[in-house]
């Protein structure tokens, strides 16, 4: 005997298939690193930043043509979103050693200070705070 659907008409749920996401993650990534808003990368486009969302949560997904585009945007090739590049590692592990976002926007905002005594000063706070002790040569 045949199994039944309850509702044969009702529609299947789609989940997003992993290169889905895989790619919406880089674009999210990528975007990030830029520090480019959903909504900017959407003008680009010509699309709303909610698709946006969608390409990088993976549910909708990303045609080869709006692929390029969203790479020429990102100033990457479009091989970058399947992680067959050096940048993509680079960005990945980039992420990975930050490891939450307060610590990537702290590296941001350390990367824009210019004074050497100031950033070698921080170094050394952030370490005290963090039960590291200084480096002798560091003082």
């Amino acid at each position: 005997m045949l199994a039944r659907n309850p509702q044969p008409n009702a529609p299947q749920k789609r989940l997003p298939k992993p290169v889905d996401v895989e790619v919406g993650n880089r674009i999210r990534l990528r975007r990030q690193l830029l520090r480019m808003s959903q909504e900017k990368l959407g003008e680009g486009l010509g699309i709303t930043f909610q698709q946006i969302q969608k390409y990088e949560k993976g549910t909708n997904r990303v045609g080869a043509s709006r692929l390029h585009a969203i790479a020429k945007i990102l100033n990457v090739p479009p091989s970058y979103f399947f992680g067959d590049t050096e940048a993509a590692e680079q960005d990945k592990e980039a992420v990975s050693l930050l490891g939450t976002r307060d610590a990537f926007e702290m590296a941001r905002a350390y990367e824009r200070i210019t004074d050497p005594h100031v950033r070698k000063s921080l170094l050394t706070m952030v370490k005290v705070a963090a039960g590291i002790v200084p480096d002798a040569d560091a003082a």
